[in-house]
């Protein structure tokens, strides 16, 4: 009887030792999973505060440090090196932009980046035109589209020859009914190929609803500032005649061509080709305007003809060579979004 309640007592502490064991092993198991579990969220929690550094830290672009995509491919003029914008909605903006270089011979560079060096949009749009000469020598027809995420912006600069053709106050327009509404919801794409197609409509002739008949309507207004305001309305009324067709009497003119007839004493004269778009009547205009790149002295002030010409921005012209080596007169317009 004792042999068999030791050996009953024998099996009764190999058992307990067994399930001690069992027990020691499932607690250093569950031990060893916290501590990988807490290691691993450890782990993720670094990583998502990298992530917020590098985001707080995007890369803010200098003039120099923007890739000119189009010294290497004359099809491309979409600068795009953070990837803002999609491989798809790159290549339909350059096709766009291809064909309206095409078609009328304007020059376009369009940048899209996170940051931008000094924070300052228009300031940047426009020495990315300057630096880069965007736009023919002859024509001064560049157009610079800058958008940057950082800094909320979209910013159009227009060379010295495009400010009649695209004024500001369409440049404006183009943003706030086209693009803004998208890119303060992040949607790059949808906002800056609406700009672009926008922007391509009105310059080519094919979408005229951008201008609307707004300017018909600013007769009366004409009339009533010069019974009031005397020459300061005359003046207005000058402006607003010299924008319609001589035929048709239709705010509709589009400029087509345009060449540099002469450089004498800091001014150039010009000759400009217009197409009406309501009744296909096509006649030209001479100007007189100050010349950007000239560095002698001046005598008497810029000379308009037969009511012609741009109208100047914020002042003074730069010329570049990358491009065309375009002037750009500091036109445009910019939006925060």
């Amino acid at each position: 009887m004792r042999k068999k309640a030791n050996i009953s007592n024998n099996i009764s502490c190999h058992l307990e030792q067994c399930e001690e064991s069992v027990t020691n092993r499932k607690a250093t198991l569950l031990d060893r999973f916290f501590t990988s579990f807490k290691i691993t969220r450890l782990v993720l929690f670094l990583l998502l505060l990298l992530a917020g550094s590098l985001s707080l830290h995007a890369k803010e672009y200098t003039i120099q440090e923007i890739p000119m995509v189009h010294l290497q491919d004359r099809t491309r003029y979409v600068s795009n090196p953070d990837g803002i914008l999609s491989a798809s909605a790159v290549a339909e903006m350059d096709r766009i932009l291809y064909q309206l270089e095409q078609k009328t011979g304007i020059q376009t560079l369009v940048v899209a980046v996170t940051g931008i060096e000094g924070g300052d949009c228009f300031e940047f749009a426009y020495q990315l035109g300057k630096q880069m000469g965007v736009g023919q020598k002859e024509r001064d027809n560049g157009l610079v589209i800058l958008l940057s995420t950082d800094e909320r912006c979209v910013q159009f600069a227009t060379g010295y020859g495009l400010e009649g053709v695209l004024p500001d106050a369409i440049c404006k327009r183009i943003q706030s009914r086209y693009m803004v509404e998208h890119l303060g919801k992040d949607d790059w794409d949808t906002g800056m190929v609406a700009g672009i197609r926008a922007v391509n409509g009105y310059l080519d002739g094919s979408m005229e609803n951008i201008g609307g008949e707004e300017e018909e309507d600013m007769l009366p207004l004409y009339i009533f500032g010069a019974f009031f305001l005397g020459g300061l309305g005359l003046t207005g009324f000058a402006v607003w005649n010299q924008n319609r067709c001589p035929k048709c009497k239709k705010h509709k003119i589009q400029r087509i061509s345009s060449q540099v007839l002469s450089r004498s004493n800091g001014f150039i004269t010009e000759e400009t080709t217009y197409i009406c778009r309501n009744c296909g009547h096509t006649f030209n205009r001479k100007t007189k305007s100050s010349d950007p790149n000239y560095r002698g002295p001046r005598s008497g002030g810029p000379t308009i003809f037969m009511g012609g010409g741009g109208f100047g921005g914020r002042g003074g012209g730069f010329s570049g060579g990358s491009f065309g080596g375009g002037s750009f007169g500091g036109g445009g317009a910019g939006s925060r979004f």
